[in-house]
């Protein structure tokens, strides 16, 4: 099929056209295909349009999904809920190959939550085991970690589910009666974790993450259950979605109906299936069979040239809809600035189908609000306060009371595998996530949280598993799976579980745009309908070829030599004492050398009045990179892509460094994210020739970027090494779109000048001046 870009009106004739064949019968052979939506309106469009055309069948997909929690639900608790955990009230938490503060529906909200627990001013804190197969930032959190393969996972619940029984723990007799230990699971660790859990009942919280299986989420439920631990820190919530098959059901069937020609009509609102759905489907080949395609993408993307219609999608900040948070609180979404391209929204195109008038994104939303708020004395001023507040009061989802099924739980539970080959786990990445983010120059340049790779991904595996293999960090390997290879960089993490191999999905993309094309390697080309996130039987072998991969920190060089010089250096770089020598001795539990006098050339510059600090709590940065990309974002930081990031010319002012301490199979990880110090006695200000920085009268270290004559000496002499330099004219030249995105506040820097971290200037003169 030909690609056609025409206006919307060519596109509402035709479709109207082709929707007038289906009418008479009912709609068989309209498909309609959207990535995952919690927008009410658009559920409200989807009835209309099932009513209009019965025999339609209208389906969601989403490469990484939490599907598994939601069958384990079902399993335990005989209907689909939302699990939802309340950190504030936990001391206890368990985390089974979860990553709670990196891909989580709630993620924000668990990390916070779980924060309030660190600050130390309490006379207890929360603890945390984390028992995953990749080094996580949630595993880096945690109190106890213990790396091990994703398909043991299953075998390690059941031992905790047993060792649980033994304490007294009422596991119901029909689960007892199926659990299965497995041989790797470590016994000592397993029992002190079940003893913390029996002495902390209704003040504990076990969960489960996407990549386990469903069996593993019931288990999880009855352990919870068990403990007291549902009503108080577990609360359910019907899931609003209903029922509905798992997502790689969805797409499985709805190849299988185009390839057996009983689609006539495609619509695919999002998404890009033809790039991510199951390789064993083949999608695109598909995808041929059906008469009229339709794909509604803010790119021209993979699937998009494979359609018959690409239609410009409206970006989420230029369009009205609204949405469902995870416990079900409805949100407006408002847009900022007029479209740009002519795009449409969801809502639009399925109203154009239902041939609507008028079809407008705010007469949906403002349709869809009328019908949830009832009948109210005065309509408009309910509208305008949602509007203002941002969300819809009082549509937070009830919590339910759920009896266990443990006879359903039982039948679920077999033991897991206990395949000694590699197994590959095919993750989400914390930068593009499935690959939809992967034409953002700012993502792709951020960081890994762990790794520390930009611009690539990589197959992770343990320094034991890399000794086995002969391989190091950057060797090129080949992944093979059911027949299927994939070449990439090794990355030696320290703290992945042995004899397994993790890939980030959402590289590999060839239309995703000047920025995303190209980068990295296509992980879903290993992934089929039966191997789901966790492939076993592996092969894995090296090439002989190399890669240098572009890091921002050199610690990723983890040998023996390596690793016994980081712990000489640990306690000179990072503080950290137990809690409860903190309790004892305060301040001075940290405390561990003497520091030299300060002593200036010269007569320091004395300030009065107030004068800017800033202080980063570690025992609760989790390294996310959030604030990277913010600060990216607020001070106009340009991207310099691959190869300058190799050269180490990254032009972040905001880095989050990332250190290992101990055992390289299993160290402890540390996030210390670094910016200008704005030190007192700035030792970048005594080198500088033409006094391009200085203080000013509150004590911030200003940068005068038209004195700098770019001699780098201040970077030269930067301990922090915080300070940025701009070997090109990295913002130029730029489009008239481009120039949007430009603060208009902060200055854009040329070639030949220094910069660094200002503590956003622009914002406090902001906040004086307006005061």
């Amino acid at each position: 099929n030909q690609t056609v870009h025409p206006g919307w009106a060519q596109f509402q004739k035709s479709l109207q056209g082709d929707l007038a064949g289906l009418w008479e019968r009912g709609g068989a052979g309209l498909v309609v295909l959207t990535e995952k939506s919690s927008s009410p309106s658009l559920q409200d469009l989807r009835t209309r349009l099932l009513a209009s055309y019965p025999n339609a069948k209208w389906t969601e997909y989403e490469p990484v999904s939490w599907d598994a929690m939601r069958e384990g639900a079902n399993i335990a608790f005989g209907a689909p809920y939302r699990v939802h955990a309340d950190f504030k009230r936990a001391s206890v938490v368990v985390a089974l190959d979860d990553d709670l503060f990196g891909y989580h529906p709630t993620s924000l909200k668990n990390a916070r939550d779980f924060m309030e627990g660190r600050g130390g001013s309490g006379e207890n804190m929360n603890r945390m085991y984390a028992i995953e197969p990749v080094h996580s930032i949630t595993g880096s959190m945690a109190d106890h970690r213990l790396p091990l393969r994703a398909s043991e996972i299953e075998a390690f619940t059941h031992a905790l589910a047993s060792e649980l029984a033994k304490k007294g723990v009422p596991i119901a007799g029909a689960i007892q009666g199926k659990l299965k230990t497995g041989a790797h699971v470590p016994a000592e660790f397993v029992a002190t974790m079940a003893e913390d859990l029996a002495n902390h009942r209704g003040r504990s919280i076990v969960t489960a993450g996407y990549r386990q299986p469903a069996s593993v989420h019931a288990l999880v439920n009855a352990i919870n259950t068990a403990l007291g631990n549902i009503d108080k820190t577990v609360l359910l919530t019907r899931d609003p979605e209903g029922e509905r098959p798992s997502h790689e059901q969805a797409i499985a069937d709805v190849a299988a109906d185009m390839n057996a020609g009983r689609v006539k009509v495609l619509a695919m609102l999002g998404g890009n299936p033809v790039y991510d759905a199951p390789a064993d489907l083949d999608f695109g080949a598909a995808l041929a069979k059906v008469p009229t395609s339709i794909h509604l993408s803010l790119y021209e993307d993979e699937t998009s040239r494979k359609c018959t219609w690409h239609l410009p999608q409206a970006h989420y900040l230029e369009a009205w809809n609204d949405a469902r948070a995870w416990d079900g609180t409805v949100s407006t979404v408002q847009p900022l600035i007029d479209t740009l391209y002519d795009g449409k929204t969801n809502l639009e195109v399925v109203a154009m189908m239902l041939g609507e008038q008028p079809f407008s994104g705010f007469e949906i939303v403002r349709r869809t609000f009328r019908s949830m708020a009832g009948p109210v004395a005065d309509f408009e001023k309910s509208w305008r306060r949602a509007l203002h507040e941002g969300i819809v009061e009082n549509t937070a989802l009830p919590t339910d009371r759920a009896a266990l099924n443990a006879a359903a739980v039982a039948g679920a539970l077999h033991g897991g595998s206990h395949d000694e080959g590699f197994e590959v786990l095919f993750t989400h990445d914390a930068r593009v996530f499935d690959g939809r983010f992967a034409n953002s120059s700012w993502l792709q340049e951020m960081p890994d949280p762990m790794t520390k790779v930009t611009w690539d991904n990589t197959a992770n595996m343990s320094p034991a598993s890399a000794e086995e293999l002969g391989v190091k960090t950057g060797d090129i390997v080949n992944v093979t799976v059911e027949g299927k290879s994939l070449s990439i960089p090794v990355y030696v993490m320290p703290g992945h579980a042995p004899r397994s191999v993790s890939i980030a999905l959402g590289y590999g993309r060839t239309a995703a745009g000047h920025v995303g094309d190209g980068v990295g390697a296509n992980a879903y080309a290993l992934r089929t309908t039966k191997t789901g996130y966790i492939a076993h039987g592996g092969q894995i072998k090296g090439t002989g070829a190399r890669a240098k991969l572009a890091t921002t920190q050199d610690h990723y060089l983890i040998d023996d030599i390596g690793m016994s010089g980081y712990d000489k250096r640990y306690s000179a770089i990072v503080r950290e004492a137990q809690f409860v020598d903190y309790k004892k001795k305060g301040k001075d539990a940290f405390h561990h050398d003497h520091h030299p006098p300060l002593v200036s050339l010269w007569k320091e510059p004395e300030f009065e009045g107030a004068a800017w600090g800033m202080s980063v709590d570690l025992s609760k940065c989790t390294g996310c990179g959030t604030c990277v990309i913010a600060c990216v974002a607020e001070n106009n930081i340009p991207v310099v892509g691959k190869d300058e990031v190799r050269r180490g010319r990254e032009m972040q002012w905001l880095r989050i460094d990332r250190y290992f301490h101990g055992d390289k199979e299993n160290p402890t990880a540390i996030h210390q994210p670094l910016h200008c110090q704005q030190c007192e006695n700035a030792p970048c200000e005594q080198v500088c020739p033409v006094g391009a920085t200085q203080h000013n009268e509150e004590g911030l270290n200003d940068m005068a970027y038209n004195r700098c004559i770019g001699t780098r000496y201040c970077a030269n002499n930067c301990p922090y090494k915080v300070r940025r330099f701009n070997y090109f004219n990295n913002q130029d030249p730029v489009s008239p779109i481009e120039k949007m995105v430009y603060n208009p506040n902060v200055t854009v820097r040329s070639r030949g000048v220094m910069e660094k971290c200002t503590w956003c200037v622009q914002r406090i003169n902001r906040v004086k001046i307006d005061a």
